[in-house]
């Protein structure tokens, strides 16, 4: 099974980039009610996923930081507690499922390591529960 079946493309992800603001990124996670949003850098590279608890942690950690400040923080100042692990367009449905178990979403990149998308562990669970219990549908 071609694991792009589950792709959702970059065009419809919610993302960051380094030089984005603890602010901004805030603001964007309050308004699209995400938990963790994929980090890219300047050259469209995935660099890895921002959590809330990431700025949690942030915030704690920094004497003087608060909300209103937080806009003068890029993002390649917040550490990252996890690393979540990026599959390549042509990775098997195997490694997908591995990473999906532990990850809300699996970051997809190219042969160059450029981010594509992301596959939403969701989407898997949705369609192999279609698979097994509709008669229709066969597992690929």
């Amino acid at each position: 099974m071609n694991i792009a079946f589950f792709l959702t493309p970059k065009s419809d992800v919610v993302y960051a980039t380094l030089s984005t603001t603890m602010g901004q990124v805030l603001e964007l996670m309050e308004k699209e009610r995400y938990t963790a949003i994929p980090i890219i850098d300047d050259k469209g590279k995935y660099v890895g996923t921002l959590t809330e608890g990431d700025l949690l942690w942030k915030l704690k950690n920094t004497p003087g930081l608060n909300f209103n400040n937080a806009y003068d923080v890029m993002l390649r100042e917040v550490p990252r507690r996890r690393c979540n692990k990026s599959v390549f367009i042509d990775s098997n449905i195997e490694d997908l499922l591995r990473l999906s178990v532990n990850q809300n979403f699996v970051p997809v990149v190219d042969d160059n390591r450029t981010f594509i998308g992301i596959i939403k562990r969701s989407e898997i669970i949705n369609y192999f529960y279609d698979t097994l219990f509709n008669k229709d549908k066969s597992i690929v």
